[in-house]
């Protein structure tokens, strides 16, 4: 009995301690969102800049990538904090 109260403290400290799973991933969404945004935008200034026309596509799947990377990171870590 004393054992599962001690769980449930941590697990009490543990809730408090960071926002719930839900708003982090609202975070997430946004996150991935303005990478994507930000590499289209890189990539019509290098276009502009270069006089070329697939710099911006190029970049934008970059970005597209490197944002699900960072989502699949984020997700990974908050599986590891839940067990």
């Amino acid at each position: 009995m004393a054992n599962q109260q001690h769980s449930n403290k941590r697990n009490d400290q543990k809730k408090g301690k960071s926002p719930s799973k839900y708003i982090r991933f609202t975070s997430v969404a946004f996150q991935m969102g303005a990478t994507i945004w930000l590499g289209n935008l890189f990539g019509k200034w290098l276009d502009t800049k270069f006089d070329k026309d697939f710099l911006e596509s190029t970049v934008t799947l970059l970005a597209v990538f490197m944002a699900m990377y960072l989502v699949i990171m984020q997700v990974i870590k908050v599986s590891k904090e839940d067990d």
